[in-house]
């Protein structure tokens, strides 16, 4: 076609001396960016993890203190449970426990609840990248009823 400026047909070696060094150029910026989007889904899945299982740990705790017959029995039954829960699911970290029992005082027949607040400071510092904090702090609430019918002090 002689009427195309510009036009030369194809041999199949031109295409690849325009395009050197492209490949190289694509592969410098997509696989930091897959790279860093890799650590950030595991940051989100730590993060997920840990609240999950303080979550779990505070239910438990929640239920443990309900059960008890005593204000002061549902604090350590509380505290026992936490821990235990946090244990079996290995998340390392040092638990607050609060437990609210004012509602022990309420009359037999009349409903009521324990209420567990539990703050747990998970390590994430092993991650080691750039904006994630040494520690993350997950506080949960969790209630659980009392039994209406069941003497209580």
């Amino acid at each position: 076609m002689a009427g195309h400026a510009g036009w030369e047909p194809w041999d199949g070696r031109s295409a690849g001396r325009r395009d050197a060094g492209s490949t190289t150029l694509e592969a410098a910026i997509v696989v930091p960016a897959l790279l860093l989007f890799l650590a950030l889904m595991i940051v989100a899945g730590r993060v997920a993890l840990a609240r999950d299982t303080v979550n779990q740990a505070a239910w438990d705790a929640a239920r443990a203190a309900s059960l008890a017959r005593t204000a002061g029995a549902a604090w350590a039954d509380a505290a026992t449970a936490a821990e235990a829960a946090l244990r079996n699911h290995h998340l390392a970290c040092d638990p607050a426990v609060a437990v609210d029992t004012s509602q022990f005082a309420r009359p037999v027949g009349q409903a009521a609840e324990v209420t567990v607040t539990l703050t747990c400071a998970v390590a994430v510092a092993d991650l080691s990248l750039p904006g994630v904090p040494g520690t993350l702090t997950v506080t949960v609430t969790a209630a659980s009823p009392l039994d209406t019918y069941r003497e209580r002090s």
